[in-house]
């Protein structure tokens, strides 16, 4: 298919994840990444996403103003499995591998090859690489295999251990969201193209500055520092913590904001943050109302110095936070793209950055790229910053430009050329 023009009319996209647009199938940045690609894609191409759906949703459901069709799979077994996408994981894994191939290639690929059109497969993660290799060896079976481009996306290294990596090289081009995650690739024997992530247009919107004042003013607090995360010991949560403990214990009023998951590991993040001397308090606000959310916030932050929200922060709500905080802290040490530190500097917020696959930051420059896990460094970048509001706003106001070249239309584009370009040279990059 190289060399060949991809346009809207000649083209058809068929996306496999677990993860999708459904509440009941988001459970991360998978399920962000396969929703805005398929929503960017479904404005000029015919696209199909098929991904573990709701069980109580149509099971075919094409979306109105778009060429987007969703395909939810394996609700009979998410029927017995409510509580999300990975519930029942093996077994949905299993009859997603043996029923997506042949049905994918009845019913989308070869009527789209008998129209004349190009057909370019992009699955996701581990859950879909038995899919993939089947859906490759199928279509050889039946002489459609130059047909149609199939490429296989590494977001995050989960499921390595259960990937038989010849055969998925055999079977796709091997791709990957950031330069960190093709050298992990190359640990494994496999070349790979990189194809980042993206954000959604609308993010770039200007943060309402009277929301973020009026929170930084009902907080009376010297320093707002926020971490979005699971609860991981690779998300550099007990950095943040101790960070924010020195900060208190050299005179200073910080205030840390906190919204991780579910994960036992919160515990340990929290036990230490009463360790340090900082007062925890747990916020709840069960409102999509974001005034509402914001004095939640104000409110427990009275005699706390690290609010754990539990609920859940929309888009709008984190957006007027990161603008809002002195630091937006990022810091992973393990971080295969970094999407919360590219949606931070989208709002015009300062990203610590763990300095792994966060191919967009530039220390100093549009934001702080962390070169170690010691807590001090954060302490000490917030501390420079305090003092030089002048290269603070130049790094926001340079945030916001470089999340500009990172919007699913851009992303979109450079797939586009990476797929109808050279393979061999794409692969060197």
């Amino acid at each position: 298919m190289a060399g060949d023009n991809l346009t809207g009319g000649n083209t058809t996209f068929v996306l496999l994840s677990f993860e999708g647009p459904d509440r009941y199938s988001l459970a991360g940045g998978l399920g962000a990444r396969v929703s805005n690609l398929s929503y960017c894609l479904g404005r000029n191409h015919n696209t199909h996403l098929f991904f573990v759906g709701d069980p109580k949703r149509q099971g075919e459901e094409k979306q109105p103003d778009t060429s987007l069709t969703l395909h939810r799979w394996c609700q009979w077994i998410s029927e017995y499995n409510p509580n999300g996408v990975y519930e029942g994981e093996n077994e949905k894994v299993e009859d997603y591998s043996r029923s997506i191939p042949p049905f994918v290639i009845d019913t989308v690929i070869r009527p789209a090859i008998d129209r004349g059109e190009n057909v370019i497969i992009l699955s996701e993660e581990w859950h879909t690489a038995e899919a993939t290799c089947r859906l490759g060896e199928q279509l050889s079976a039946a002489g459609l295999r130059d047909r149609a481009e199939i490429l296989w996306n590494a977001n995050n290294t989960f499921g390595f251990d259960r990937i038989d990596w010849k055969r998925l090289a055999e079977n796709s081009t091997v791709t990957t969201v950031s330069r960190y995650m093709k050298h992990v690739m190359r640990e494994k024997g496999i070349n790979s193209i990189v194809i980042p992530n993206g954000i959604p247009e609308n993010l770039l919107d200007d943060v309402d500055d009277k929301e973020s004042t009026r929170l930084r003013a009902s907080l009376k607090r010297d320093l707002l520092l926020t971490k979005v995360a699971r609860f991981d010991p690779t998300k550099g949560w007990n950095e943040a913590v101790e960070a924010t403990a020195r900060l208190k214990n050299k005179g200073k009023k910080p205030l840390l904001l906190a919204r991780g998951g579910m994960e036992p590991f919160g515990e340990e993040v929290l036990y230490n943050a009463h360790q340090l001397g900082l007062k925890v308090k747990d916020v709840f606000a069960n409102t999509s109302d974001i005034a509402k959310c914001l004095d939640a916030v104000s409110n427990g932050a009275k005699d706390a110095d690290v609010i754990n929200m539990k609920f859940h922060c929309s888009p709008h709500l984190l957006r007027v936070l990161y603008n809002a905080s002195d630091a937006v802290l990022a810091n992973s040490r393990h971080e295969p793209f970094g999407l919360v530190g590219l949606e931070a500097m989208a709002a015009g917020g300062v990203a610590f950055t763990g300095g792994t696959g966060e191919d967009y930051a530039r220390h100093l420059d549009n934001a702080i790229v962390l070169e170690s896990t010691d807590p001090r460094e954060i302490e000490d970048y917030v501390t420079y910053l305090d003092k030089n509001n002048q290269h603070e706003d130049k790094i926001r106001s340079s945030a916001r430009a470089t999340a500009r070249r990172y919007t699913w239309d851009e992303v979109v584009k450079g797939l586009m050329d990476k797929v109808s370009g050279d393979r061999e040279q794409a692969l060197a990059v």
